[in-house]
């Protein structure tokens, strides 16, 4: 079997325009308003009209590990856990699905590896020349409710130590009181403080009360040069969802209308299964196109999502599903 499958560079090797941010336009936040129902409707459709199928959907799989920000965030990460997982990222499948597949030397490495601060150091090492970017959370991750020196000072601690993207979490407080201001202000500090890695801004959507203020804190984050907007930490009683993921890439759809400038946009929290993988990559294609289905412009929070995938391409193989520790992440 061959499968034709776009080839993917390092996400930091790609030529893209950075967004550089823009004044806070108060009166466009204004103007922003989301009709719930409308997007429930249209959040039904995707997975429902048509699906991929054989070769296409293998294809679609192994695009899906290119995007995905393979992660751990528990109490109980231990270097050995991270060093592992890196292990993982740097040969995501198994050398018998890789030769069965035929894609040969073909770049299927994950976006990124996601992990605490404490660990950018100990995945940075090993994941020396495989050109896989540590990303770093950041701000008092989950909460988002640290001082704001401290905020910065965590920020500027992971990009010394070599992570080259940090998801930061805003406060939900600022937009359940319609402070713009406030939000604009401090993820423009927290930007400027990333230097010349990129940041993601996680909103936190489940904690957000309506799916206008979901919209209205994606535009703020993005006039304040947020690089990628994110739905969450994966530790709300809500996380992603295609209604909201809906709402975001509307608002990103818009902004790049407006100035010209693509931003990216990663769903977190919940996405487990390679049927989940498709649907969000449906969304976006027939939302933003297939632009927009490259690593920096699109990423999946996860950390179980790769074995489900592997155990799927498998399938598409023999025919057969594997036990999951055929597929082990850590």
């Amino acid at each position: 079997m061959s499968l034709k499958v776009v080839d993917t560079a390092p996400p930091h090797e790609v030529d893209h325009k950075r967004n550089p941010g823009f004044p806070l336009d108060l009166d466009w936040v204004g103007r922003v308003r989301m009709n719930r129902s409308a997007l429930e409707r249209r959040a039904g459709t995707i997975g429902a009209r048509r699906t991929v199928k054989k070769d296409y959907q293998l294809a679609w799989l192994l695009k899906a590990i290119t995007m995905i920000d393979l992660t751990t965030l528990n109490s109980d990460d231990t270097p050995g856990r991270v060093e592992r997982l890196c292990a993982k990222a740097r040969n995501p499948l198994r050398s018998d699905i890789r030769e069965r597949l035929g894609i040969g030397n073909l770049r299927v490495l994950p976006g990124a590896v996601c992990v605490y601060h404490s660990f950018v150091g100990t995945a940075v090492d090993a994941l020396e020349g495989s050109g896989i970017p540590v990303a770093a959370v950041s701000t008092g991750f989950p909460h988002g409710l640290a001082p704001v020196e401290t905020k910065l000072a965590e920020i500027e601690a992971s990009v010394k130590d070599g992570a080259k993207e940090i998801d930061i979490v805003i406060e939900r407080g600022m937009v359940l009181r319609g402070d713009w201001q406030a939000l604009y202000d401090q993820v423009k500090a927290f930007r400027k403080a990333c230097g010349d890695a990129h940041i993601k801004t996680i909103l936190g959507t489940g904690e957000l009360a309506t799916q206008t203020n979901v919209a209205k804190a994606s535009l703020v984050c993005m006039m304040a040069g947020a690089d990628f907007i994110k739905t969450s930490t994966g530790k709300e009683k809500v996380n992603a969802n295609l209604v909201t993921s809906l709402t975001m890439i509307r608002m990103i759809r818009w902004f790049a209308e407006e100035t010209g400038i693509e931003i990216g946009y990663k769903p977190a929290g919940g996405i487990a299964t390679a049927g989940d993988a498709t649907k969000y990559m449906a969304l976006m294609k027939e939302e933003l196109g297939t632009h927009w289905l490259q690593p920096h412009l699109f990423r999946f929070g996860a950390s179980s999502l790769l074995t489900d995938i592997e155990r799927q391409l498998e399938h598409g193989l023999t025919g057969h599903y594997a036990a999951d520790y055929r597929q082990p992440m850590v």
